[in-house]
């Protein structure tokens, strides 16, 4: 199993390279063929973005910095209780919503159960009837 797996991925990176040459070379030679006024500014913007970076990492090299204190939402000051509030009740009415749901679904399968109760209870027939399988039989006739 590793020895498969490590095949496949050293042909990963065999075919990455490959690409990586490739690619290099075609924009080696559309580099060649770009005139020398382009060429020159691009240089140029390259030197210039690279000494960019050097003066950005020399100047943030012995300074730590602080990114938050813990509290990286709260925008620099304390949630005041109407914040704190307003952050709880999307959860407060969600639970209250899923609880009124679920005594909904129950109250619905009472009364359906209720239902089936009385009338089977006010039917002319007893309940030994339907379980019958004669009467089943007797429906089917009756029907025709």
């Amino acid at each position: 199993m590793n020895s498969t797996v490590n095949r496949q991925a050293a042909e990963a990176e065999r075919l990455e390279a490959r690409f990586g040459l490739r690619l290099g070379a075609l924009l080696n030679e559309q580099a060649a063929r770009t005139p020398h006024d382009i060429s020159e500014r691009l240089r140029v913007a390259r030197e210039q973005a690279l000494a960019s970076a050097r003066s950005s990492r020399l100047s943030t090299a012995g300074t730590d910095t602080v990114v938050g204190n813990g509290r990286s939402a709260v925008l620099g000051r304390l949630p005041s209780w109407l914040f704190r509030f307003a952050s709880v009740m999307p959860l407060v009415v969600l639970v209250a919503g899923m609880v009124l749901i679920d005594e909904w679904h129950d109250r619905a399968q009472i009364e359906a159960a209720a239902d089936v109760d009385v009338n089977l209870l006010a039917d002319e027939l007893p309940p030994d009837a339907y379980s019958d399988a004669g009467f089943v039989e007797f429906l089917k006739e009756d029907a025709q």
